[in-house]
C-alpha cells in the first residue's frame, strides 16, 4: 500500500478526514523516507500531506513529534503545525499507514549572508528548546553514546555489516562510544529537533526563519541542534559559534562544556546514517539514489571515515 499510493487514494483519504474539498492537483515532493504530496483545495489553500513509512515510528512516537511542533507553535515559534482531523486529532491512519496534513509554507533555503543572522539563529533554537522543556518525548530515541549510538551499532553488527568487515567496524564504533560516554554524563537531555541543519530552516525574508521537518525529533543534548548549523568543525568557526551562543543565551542558558560533545555527536550521526540507510535498502528509490551502497569499497570507506572521525573524538576527550 505504502509503495503504491495512487493519486486518487491520496485525494480521497484527505477529503474523508479533513474539511477540505480538493482539486485534482497532486504533486509528489522529495522524501527518501515518507511519501509526501502537495495538494490544492478548491479555495486555493495549498496543503501538504505526509504518509509516514510503516515500521519507522510508532503511533506514540509520531504523536510525540506532533506535540512538540504544537508546543512550539503555542510559544509563537515559527513552525508548520499539523492540522486537526475531523476527529480532533492530528494523526490519521489509512490501512497500516499513518498520515498527517500540513499547511503549505514556502521559503528559500537558509543562506547565512550577514553576521547578525547567527544571533537570530541562536535565539530561535533557544526558544525551541524552551518549548522542548514543557514535556518529554517518551516514545522517541535518546541521543547519546550509551543509548542511540549503541542501538545503531548493534543493529548494524547483527544484520547489516558483512562478516569480513564486522570486527573492524564494530571495534571502531564501540571505541568511540567508550571515549565519548564520559562527556555525556550529567548532560542535560530535553526535546530537540534532532536534524537541525540549514536545509531544515527556511528563510521567509521579511517574515524571518521557519523551522521545518521534525521527523528526527528526539530527546538529547541541546548542542545537537547547534553543531549541524556550523560551517566547519567548532575549532575552525569559533567566531560563528560565539555569535550563535550570544543569541541563544539571550533566552536560555547553555552549558558551554557540551561543545566538547560535538565531535562524538558527529561520529554518532555517521553511525546513525548507516543504520538509517540499512532500513531502506529494499526501497526502489533508495537503490536508485545509492547504487553502490553495501559493496566492499563502500564498507572499507565507511571504516576509514569512522577511524578518521575517532581521531577528532580523541581530541575532544
Amino acid at each position: 500500500m505504502f509503495e503504491n499510493l495512487l493519486p486518487e487514494t491520496v485525494l480521497t483519504v484527505v477529503e474523508q478526514n479533513y474539511d477540505y474539498k480538493l482539486t485534482s492537483l497532486i504533486r509528489p515532493l522529495p522524501s527518501y523516507i515518507n511519501r509526501v504530496y502537495e495538494l490544492l483545495a478548491t479555495d486555493n489553500t495549498k496543503l501538504v500531506v505526509k504518509f509516514y513509512r510503516p515500521g519507522r515510528w510508532s503511533k506514540e512516537a509520531l504523536i510525540n513529534e506532533h506535540q512538540f511542533i504544537l508546543d512550539c507553535a503555542e510559544e509563537e515559534i515559527p513552525v508548520v503545525a499539523p492540522l486537526n482531523l475531523n476527529n480532533g486529532g492530528t494523526l490519521g491512519k489509512h490501512g497500516s499507514v499513518f498520515f498527517a496534513l500540513f499547511p503549505k509554507r514556502s521559503g528559500r533555503q537558509l543562506e547565512i549572508t550577514e553576521e547578525s543572522m547567527w544571533g537570530r539563529l541562536g535565539s530561535l533554537i533557544a526558544r525551541m528548546h524552551i518549548a522542548g522543556e514543557k514535556r518529554k518525548g517518551e516514545s522517541r530515541i535518546t541521543i547519546g553514546p550509551r543509548q542511540s549510538a549503541t542501538d545503531d551499532i548493534e543493529h548494524l553488527r547483527s544484520v547489516i555489516i558483512p562478516q569480513r568487515f564486522k570486527t573492524q567496524y564494530y571495534d571502531t564504533a564501540m571505541r568511540i562510544v567508550e571515549l565519548s560516554a564520559p562527556l555525556f554524563e550529567n548532560t542535560e537531555v530535553t526535546r530537540i529537533h534532532g536534524d537541525c541543519h540549514r536545509g531544515n530552516i527556511l528563510d521567509r525574508l521579511d517574515e524571518g526563519f521557519l523551522l521545518i521537518d521534525f521527523d528526527d525529533m528526539a530527546m538529547g543534548p541541546p548542542v545537537q541542534d547547534i553543531w549541524l548549523l556550523l560551517p566547519d568543525r567548532a575549532e575552525h568557526c569559533e567566531y560563528e559559534l560565539q555569535r550563535f551562543l550570544n543569541g541563544y543565551e539571550r533566552f536560555r542558558s547553555f552549558d558551554r562544556a557540551t561543545v566538547k560533545c560535538i565531535e562524538p555527536l558527529r561520529a554518532m550521526r555517521m553511525i546513525y546514517f548507516l543504520s538509517w540507510c540499512s532500513r531502506q535498502v529494499d526501497d526502489f528509490q533508495f537503490r536508485k539514489n545509492f547504487p553502490d551502497w553495501g559493496n566492499d569499497s563502500f564498507w572499507q570507506k565507511e571504516i576509514n571515515d569512522l577511524r578518521e572521525q575517532m581521531g577528532f573524538v580523541l581530541d575532544s576527550v
